[in-house]
């Protein structure tokens, strides 16, 4: 039996409406703006109605739902990825403030994950990834967009962690949302 994961996301891949269209509104003050003060918001609506298959921006976006490191309460988030393998990319941008995000010590904290995507789920296992791995998905990812080089130069020193979601064995779980 085929699993039913999520789709992969070649960050390599030319991608001609983001590139000309997209990626200079996002980079702007008014579309960076847009990105933390509104879009998460918006997203998580569209994101839940459309099954995880549309969001505000036209990007690859999956939901991680994590467990907070302090209070034990289950907490989402929606963030962009692209794939590496089997494994999908996330990165701790948090927009390039000068921070992590929370979700960051979250899965330090408790890395059994579950994320949803484009219609699928499934658990996954977080690790930071480290080293020569950790520089090629974060060139990858720049690579996918320039606002991460855009986050780079506002972290004002700040290391963007980049983040492994690896499928756990008993990735037969991942299932078509509703099924």
């Amino acid at each position: 039996m085929r699993r039913n994961r999520v789709p992969a996301v070649d960050p390599t891949k030319p991608r001609r409406v983001r590139k000309v269209l997209i990626e200079p509104l996002a980079r702007s003050e008014a579309g960076r703006w847009w990105l933390i003060n509104v879009s998460p918001r918006l997203d998580k609506l569209v994101f839940r109605l459309s099954g995880g298959r549309f969001t505000t921006i036209p990007a690859h976006i999956l939901t991680l739902t994590h467990t907070g490191a302090r209070t034990g309460q289950k907490r989402e988030n929606l963030l962009t990825y692209f794939t590496d393998g089997d494994d999908l990319i996330v990165m701790a941008s948090n927009y390039g403030r000068e921070r992590h995000p929370g979700w960051y010590y979250n899965v330090k904290a408790n890395p059994a994950v579950e994320v949803r995507a484009a219609g699928r789920r499934g658990p996954y296992r977080a690790r930071v990834a480290t080293g020569e791995d950790r520089e090629r998905l974060w060139e990858l990812a720049k690579t996918l967009t320039k606002t991460y080089a855009d986050y780079e130069r506002r972290a004002a020193g700040r290391t963007i962690q980049v983040v492994r979601l690896s499928p756990l064995a008993s990735s037969s779980t991942h299932t078509a949302q509703g099924a």
